[in-house]
């Protein structure tokens, strides 16, 4: 486990680990995984047995084990070697760029001999239909070329990945099978702090292990793990491989998946984060049914209040997510928002921060009419908005019929933001896109284009959006030679691909 991010949280601890297992590359999703029927939502059972049995767990883990599994992936990595760059080049590039399935993480390095380098990773996952979906993490897939599913009862699959949003880090994987163990879900909206919870996983390959803890935090954002937060925290042990495991509650229903800790050893630390099924069975259900998360839209950039700035807004308390920029054209600028509006309330509900009001509006379904209140020049006023749905930013490039070909094709990427920009330290202005995938054996990865590697111009033609990396890219021919001007680690490079 390599991947180190330093954190402070309350001054108490002044820098940690926070260790998330990820695995390097991408997945990707084909128009038949994509059109997957969902299967039918069983019938949550719920075992009857008090929040304080006498027979102690037994009960919980006889019922919830057989149902988390163990998944095992393969990537084989082509035409990312180093061999030549000096050694402290690759650490510096190792240390930023983090460990398997870091969000711009490398996609993983041939040795000094050569060869095709074949990772295993392991991690784990939940049973959630009796035909064989099983809810998971995101990064304990990402960039598998081969996923097998090893159930409690040594029984082996064939795992094919249906959908997966890196934006929560969960991921649906189906395995073909009936009458399979199944875990229930259920409402971790009701949970509360003080509360049992089990988490079973795989850790450290020990399959089917018990942990028990209580539930010690509720709705944890600004954790940085993931861009939708509203984690879990327990003290229950998570460790290497329980990733994609069940959090479950004292009746044995599914509550979270876990997805990473807080350590500064890389190992438990009694500091555990796990995403909720409030958030993680719509997702799921998306995923299922359309092969991708639709996440309601408000068109704003947000942030926190303090003190400070609540009392130049003319407001008593920090409570409230201020609007910093209004999008133009979005259901917001059209619904009258402005610059500098405090939105206190969403649909009734009172909004503390801008993560609750972000948890809000992307769980809202696409065109319904909400209300807002709003402070403006300190005054109330109540606004209605329709939500839209979230535009997705990331464009992969696909193969052309005819003449034409990207040079690009198998390469994801997205604008660069201010936010993405500072994290892989990039100079100037944040203008260009970033690389989010690359496709093995394809011309971009031979020509050495990585994940985390900002495009800045193609062919000397300058590219500072999606939409001219795609029009520059319709201009090129096959077999020719293309220029590639790219930034990684604030460091210019020109790179050559063939189209």
């Amino acid at each position: 486990m390599r991947q180190r991010v330093r954190q402070s949280i309350g001054g108490a601890i002044a820098v940690a680990v926070l260790s998330a297992f990820f695995m390097w590359g991408h997945y990707s999703l084909s128009p038949s995984q994509a059109s997957s029927p969902a299967a039918s939502m069983p019938t949550p059972v719920a075992l009857t047995m008090s929040t304080a049995p006498s027979n102690g767990f037994t009960e919980v883990a006889k019922a919830v084990t057989p149902a988390v599994v163990n998944i095992t992936t393969v990537s084989a990595e082509k035409g990312s070697d180093i061999r030549g760059i000096p050694e402290e080049w690759r650490e510096r590039m190792e240390e930023f760029f983090g460990g398997p399935g870091a969000p711009f993480g490398p996609r993983g390095f041939r040795g000094p001999q050569g060869g095709e380098p074949r990772e295993q990773h392991q991690g784990s996952g939940v049973i959630v239909s009796p035909d064989g979906y099983i809810l998971t993490n995101n990064h304990v897939i990402d960039g598998a070329r081969a996923v097998t599913i090893t159930l409690p009862d040594k029984r082996e699959f064939t795992g094919k990945i249906i959908g997966a949003d890196p934006k929560t880090d969960l991921a649906v994987v189906k395995i073909d099978g009936q009458n399979l163990p199944t875990v229930s879900w259920g409402d971790a909206t009701k949970l509360q702090v003080g509360e049992y919870v089990l988490a079973v996983g795989n850790p450290f390959g020990l399959n089917s292990t018990v942990t028990l803890g209580i539930v010690s935090a509720l709705g944890r954002g600004h954790m940085g793990i993931t861009q939708y937060e509203d984690f879990i925290q327990t003290d229950a042990a998570i460790n290497p491989g329980n990733s994609g495991g069940a959090l479950v509650n004292t009746k044995g229903e599914l509550v979270g998946i876990n997805t990473a800790i807080f350590s500064q050893t890389g190992g438990y630390q009694g500091v555990g984060f796990a995403v909720p099924t409030s958030m993680g069975k719509s997702i799921y259900e998306n995923l299922v049914k359309h092969g991708k998360v639709v996440r309601g839209y408000l068109g704003v950039s947000i942030q926190d209040l303090n003190q400070d700035l609540a009392k130049s807004f003319g407001i008593t308390n920090a409570k409230g997510a201020l609007v910093s920029d209004v999008r133009d054209e979005s259901p917001a600028g059209q619904a009258g928002l402005r610059q500098g509006d405090i939105i206190t309330t969403y649909q009734g509900s009172p909004i503390d921060d801008a993560v609750a009001l972000q948890r809000e509006v992307t769980k809202t379904p696409v065109g319904t009419s909400v209300t807002l209140k709003v402070v403006r020049d300190g005054h109330e006023m109540d606004l209605t908005v329709k939500i839209g749905e979230q535009p997705d930013t990331t464009k992969v490039a696909k193969k052309e019929t005819g003449e034409s070909a990207y040079a690009f094709a198998g390469v994801a990427v997205q604008d660069l933001d201010q936010d993405t920009a500072k994290k892989l330290r990039v100079k100037g202005k944040a203008q260009g896109v970033v690389v989010t995938g690359v496709e093995p054996d394809s011309s971009a990865e031979k020509a050495g284009v990585m994940r985390g590697d900002v495009i800045r111009e193609i062919n000397r033609q300058p590219i500072q959006s999606v939409k001219d990396f795609e029009t520059v890219s319709t201009w090129l021919r096959t077999g020719e030679n293309v220029l590639i001007l790219i930034e990684r680690r604030g460091n210019a490079l020109f790179l050559s691909a063939k189209v």
